[in-house]
């Protein structure tokens, strides 16, 4: 089963692991931005973030949200509104997730992250929804489809990996 959740202190290490040691989900993130920090940096970081979001009240909206299958931590899945190469006047909330633990892509983790999160921002008034990949993100793009987001816009040629050119793309779904 999988479920949202906010972050606990014992996530900390987590992030700490994924962000210096098993670096490879960053290959489909935004591998163009490669990692730079380490250990001590990554703990203080996401224990400070940690303190920052601990006491938020049951009806503070949540811009991000840990994801748990079977009681593991394998990600996370947040919202933004400052969207790369398009303007967001009205402020609809682009989605983004990461799922760090191996194990656990390509098993439709990503897709029932997305929906139940999608469910819980509908809650709070929430009908139109960005994401952005790049072309080099498969995954991300299949996840996107299978929702019903559809391509709203796609810059050629605007990311570089491993030397090979890849287009940025932003999808939006409308219930």
């Amino acid at each position: 089963m999988l479920l949202l959740r906010d972050m606990k202190e014992s996530d900390i290490e987590d992030y700490v692991r994924w962000f210096t040691v098993e670096t490879e989900w960053g290959n489909w993130d935004a591998p163009w931005e490669p990692f730079d920090t380490d250990e001590e940096t990554e703990r203080r970081n996401w224990t400070e973030y940690y303190d920052s979001i601990k006491d938020l009240t049951k009806d503070t909206v949540r811009r991000k949200y840990e994801i748990e299958s079977e009681g593991k931590h394998i990600g996370w899945i947040s919202s933004y509104t400052d969207l790369e190469y398009l303007e967001n006047n009205d402020k609809i909330p682009a989605i983004g997730i990461d799922i760090p633990e191996r194990g656990y892509r390509n098993h439709g983790c990503g897709a029932e992250a997305f929906r139940l999160y999608i469910d819980y921002l509908k809650e709070y008034g929430y009908h139109s929804f960005y994401t952005q990949t790049w072309s080099g993100n498969a995954a991300m793009m299949r996840v996107a489809e299978k929702l019903g987001f559809k391509e709203t816009a796609r810059w050629k040629d605007c990311r570089e990996v491993d030397g090979r050119q890849y287009d940025a793309i932003t999808y939006r779904l409308d219930l």
